[in-house]
């Protein structure tokens, strides 16, 4: 087999490395700076990054005595968390020039355990619909997914082991899935949000990339203070799996539809207990609930750009905000009452089993980066708010990543990272 790049490496593959002696921090940051060099122009991962600055940053890792959990590692940060050294723009015109006081938690946790903040990353406006600039690293005439565009491209581009991104409907889980990474949704709540733009605040969640089910589980155990969650070197025993065709089944197109298939059938053959099962109807409301909520906090959150920026807003997020506005506190309240009874009937549908599996996406990355694709698989994870995992490994019909989808007991983070791990390790090539 054909030796790592440093660029190439884990994060755990990195940071062992980097402990023995093997490997320095500058040498991984030279590699993945090349590799942005080489690539940037192409990809558009990045809205704001410093090769001076993170050089400085890796010999002072390099020659300083203490370690820390991410002693070296870069890690890319969505341009929605706030940065102290960086500019964060949260994908408007109207923030070009704006540098925060203060870093978000999580920025400062990551600093703090001897992490480089490598750079930010391209967002969606506001980390809804309205896209960036960022091209699928696997074909750059499609989108990479969205609202954490730029994270999941970097991570898919060998350009960071490790990024930072969020979730309110689906910008973790299907970046994931069209750049063909992983890509984690903790239960709500686990990480620390102070510091990152708001979208939808009863569903804003931090979301993870990398390209191995270990490197998540160690950064989430890390940045949710749960030591618990990390996964050690064994594979498991095999899960016992829920295959679901949800009511969105409508949209999920043929790539996606094989790839469930093909995931049920190897997860099976390596000894799974695979079941198929129906959802109760109490879910065929809970997309549209999701949504309704997420526009009607979307038209609060934005408030002031709204209000005295309005120009610089795009017709997306302001047709958005107007649905939001046009909701009724009656309609609103009725939204909130169906997913609280959905999140009751999950429980009852996940006895007996560990996790649901259901598609990441409704298939391969769409061609054109003028939308970032449709979340509604996403929909029900978040409302929810459940812990979800997309893991890579399968391809479409034009030889594209189709992610598969885990869903799993929220606060019972820990079960679906073992599960992902043991699905990853049998779908992947």
């Amino acid at each position: 087999m054909e030796k790592k790049q440093p660029n190439e490496l884990t994060a755990l593959e990195a940071l062992s490395q980097i402990h023995s002696g093997h490997l320095t921090s500058q040498g991984l940051m030279e590699a993945c700076l090349e590799r942005i060099y080489k690539r940037e122009q192409t990809v558009g991962a990045w809205q704001f990054i410093e090769p001076k600055l993170c050089m400085a940053a890796a010999r002072d890792s390099d020659n300083s005595r203490r370690t820390g959990q991410l002693r070296g590692i870069p890690v890319a940060v969505k341009d929605v968390f706030n940065t102290v050294d960086m500019p964060t723009t949260y994908g408007s015109p109207i923030y070009k020039n704006h540098t925060p006081h203060a870093d978000a938690t999580t920025v400062a946790m990551v600093r703090a355990s001897g992490g480089i903040i490598l750079g930010k990353t391209v967002t969606t406006e506001f980390a809804y619909f309205h896209p960036g600039k960022t091209a699928n690293p696997h074909d750059v005439t499609r989108t990479p997914g969205g609202s954490s565009s730029g994270s999941a491209a970097a991570v898919a581009d060998f350009m960071t082991p490790l990024a930072l991104g969020t979730q309110t409907v689906g910008s973790t889980i299907r970046p994931a899935s069209y750049c063909g990474i992983v890509g984690y949704k903790p239960s709500f709540g686990l990480i620390d949000r102070t510091g990152v733009r708001p979208l939808a605040d009863v569903f804003d969640t931090v979301g993870l990339f990398s390209r191995d089910v270990n490197d998540v589980a160690y950064f989430a155990a890390f940045l949710s203070r749960r030591p618990s969650l990390q996964l050690n070197d064994s594979t498991g025993t095999p899960p016992k799996i829920a295959l679901c065709h949800t009511p969105e089944w409508s949209s999920a197109e043929p790539d996606s539809r094989e790839a469930l298939c093909t995931a049920a059938k190897l997860a099976s053959n390596a000894g799974a207990d695979v079941v198929q099962i129906t959802l109760p109807d109490i879910f065929a409301q809970v997309s549209a609930s999701q949504a309704t909520i997420v526009d009607f906090q979307a038209a609060m959150s934005a408030t002031y750009e709204q209000t005295f920026h309005r120009d610089l807003v795009s017709k997306i997020y302001l047709a958005h905000a107007e649905v939001g506005r046009a909701c009724s506190p009656e309609n609103y309240a009725h939204a909130h009452t169906i997913l609280r009874s959905a999140q009751i009937e999950f429980e009852r549908v996940l006895e007996g089993v560990d996790v649901l599996m259901i598609p990441s996406s409704c298939g391969e990355a769409p061609v054109g980066l003028q939308s970032t694709g449709d979340p509604i698989f996403n929909r029900l994870g978040t409302a929810l708010h459940l812990p979800c995992i997309s893991v890579p490994g399968l391809l479409g019909s034009s030889g594209m990543p189709v992610g598969i989808q885990l869903l799993g007991r929220r606060d019972n983070d820990k079960r679906l990272l073992i599960a992902g791990k043991w699905v990853f390790n049998v779908i992947r090539p």
